[in-house]
């Protein structure tokens, strides 16, 4: 057993620095943490580079096992508590976290599903994993982001991510207006989420829509507004006029899966 006692270790740097996104894009890796991304990643036959294991866990029952055996097939490296806790992002760790790395491949856009999503730089980490997480549980398999868009391998998203980031393809796009006149030649309407409509998203067929969910304190942009073949307002009994982005995106593609449900 490879066991690494000095913060000098160049594996040890090499992981501090991926906290770092420039180093993140330059190493073409990102971090995960915790026992059920660690398991995740390994179900989902994610790039695993190396797994990290601080020696105090394996004296516990916290790791089981058969993860312990899956563990074994990887490249595995142990560190003591100290430098552990010098690797870690989370306020209570489990004592395991990979590198991965990042699928290098450009990805495209696939016409093959009832709705594509698309995040108009949405800023907030949290709120892109959460996102991401949705995305997954109703069953897509791609989200479009917008250069503006906070990094998909920033550990916050990751960890709300809850494991969607191995199977959701996060496309990255330049120009997110000329990606979406691409997307409405394939024969999908553009559907934007708007206070200044009277239709509902309850009103509206998702079927062959691309819906773009706008930035936290801006909304969806004027030019792809422009765009839109539909615009609809969630409807609200209270007095408040906005919600969460990521709360705003559930309720709008929980209508979807509801429509699917009942066809």
């Amino acid at each position: 057993m490879q066991l690494i006692t000095s913060k000098d270790n160049e594996i040890v740097k090499h992981i501090k620095k991926l906290s770092d996104k420039k180093y993140r894009d330059q190493n073409n890796c990102y971090i995960v943490e915790g026992i059920k991304l660690v398991e995740e990643a390994i179900k989902e036959e994610a790039q695993i580079e190396k797994i990290i294991i601080c020696e105090e866990s394996t004296k516990t029952s916290e790791i089981s096992k058969s993860l312990m055996y899956e563990i074994a097939k990887h490249d595995c490296i142990y560190v003591t508590e100290k430098i552990f806790k010098s690797l870690t992002q989370v306020m209570n760790p489990q004592g395991i976290l990979a590198v991965i790395k990042k699928n290098q491949e450009r990805s495209l856009i696939k016409y093959d599903e009832d709705i594509i999503v698309a995040l108009d730089d949405i800023q907030d980490p949290g709120n892109l994993g959460t996102i991401l997480r949705t995305v997954d549980s109703v069953g897509l398999k791609q989200l479009i982001v917008s250069k503006g868009t906070a990094d998909v391998y920033n550990p916050k998203v990751v960890r709300s991510s809850m494991g969607a980031i191995f199977r959701v393809e996060v496309i990255d796009v330049e120009d997110l207006k000329e990606t979406i006149k691409m997307i409405k030649r394939n024969n999908y309407d553009l559907l934007v989420t708007s206070l200044q409509t009277n239709s509902s998203i309850y009103e509206i067929k998702y079927n062959k829509k691309v819906i773009v969910i706008g930035n936290e304190a801006n909304g969806v942009s004027k030019e792809i507004q422009d765009m839109a073949d539909l615009k609809a307002k969630i409807p609200m009994l209270g007095t408040t006029e906005s919600l969460n982005v990521s709360v705003a995106t559930g309720i709008i593609l929980y209508e979807y899966v509801r429509q699917k449900l009942t066809k």
